[in-house]
Parts: structure tokens; sequence; C-alpha cells
């Protein structure tokens, strides 16, 4: 099967990162995706509890049925997630499958400075998808776009006591709220 890799923060996840994840699955040559939450940031940035992160995505996931998963291939592999040794792990884990790495436009610029980037583009074709009104040299290789949302402003938002409505999915937003995630407040509801 050829696999996608969709790597993230997803703190939280949010509709564009579905609506990716549905155009790559409906528009190229990809059987599944697979999301997969970083465990922890290699530059110690803080997020949503691992746990929670990884039930948003797999509520996110749900939508797109069986072609789209969540691994916790980080988690398992401990310590601080490089995409490379990742993509090495999951490689040897499941040599019948072709993996692609989906990565959003915005950190084309900042790939190469990734721990061992020369080793990673050499293992793995990159599928760069990027948000509506990218501009700069990110823009030129940007293969598909999007609407643009942003999991930063999602969380600012919910800071604010907004709720992000259209933005995140309702199942998501749903467990947000539950956990009290990301200081939300607000009487809305999902």
């Amino acid at each position: 099967m050829r696999i996608a890799l969709y790597g993230g923060s997803f703190d939280p996840p949010h509709v564009a990162h579905q609506m990716a994840c549905l155009y790559v699955l409906e528009t190229r040559e990809i059987d599944q995706i697979w999301m997969v939450p970083c465990f922890r940031h290699p530059f110690d940035k803080r997020s949503a509890p691992y746990a929670h992160r990884v039930e948003m995505c797999r509520r996110a996931a749900a939508a797109a049925g069986p072609r789209m998963l969540v691994s916790t291939i980080e988690e398992e592999l401990g310590g601080p997630s490089y995409t490379l040794v990742t993509v090495k792990a999951l490689q040897v884990r499941h040599p019948e499958h072709q993996f692609i790495l989906m990565i959003g436009g915005d950190l084309v610029t900042e790939r190469e400075r990734w721990h061992g980037y020369e080793e990673l583009r050499q293992r793995i074709p990159f599928l760069v998808v990027g948000r509506a009104g990218m501009e700069g040299p990110e823009a030129a290789e940007v293969q598909i776009e999007i609407p643009a949302v942003s999991s930063t402003a999602v969380r600012a938002m919910l800071a604010r006591g907004e709720l992000p409505w259209g933005l995140l999915p309702r199942s998501v937003l749903a467990f947000v709220r539950e956990h009290g995630l990301y200081l939300i407040g607000g009487d809305g509801r999902p």
C-alpha cells in the first residue's frame, strides 16, 4: 500500500488537517494516511498532553473511515520526535508499504534544518500541502492548497473564550470542551 505519513503537533487537529487528508486521498494515489502526532517536540515546544492530542486525532481521522489512521509510533520510540527516526522505524516495521511524507507548506523552508534531513529526503518523497494565500519560497513547492486554518489561531480563540466554529471538527471541539483544553470559555455547544 501507499501510505502518506502526516506528522505534526496536532494541537489541536483542525478541519484544514482533515481537508488536506481527504484531498490527498481523493486526488493522489494514496491508499491510507497515517496521522503521527509528535510525542515530544525536539525543541520542547509546549503542547496539550500527548494522550489528548492522540484522541483528538482519532476523532478527526474517523471522518475518513479506514483510509485514515492514527499512529502512536513516536510514543513507542520514546525520546524527542525526529521525522527521520520515525520514518526509518516505520520502513523497518512495514517493508510491504511505500511511504510518502506529507508536510505543510510552512515547513518547506525549515526542513533543511531537521535532524538528518539529507538522509530523510533520500529515503522518502515529500508531498507538500499549502494553505490558501501562501507566498514566498514555500509557495513554489506547494502541490495542494487548502483553506488558511492554523492550530495557533484556534488555540488563541479558545484562550479568549471564543469557540472556533467551522475550524475544528465537531468531535474534536467536544473533546476540547469536555477536557477544558486551551483555557476554553464560553457557552457554545458543538
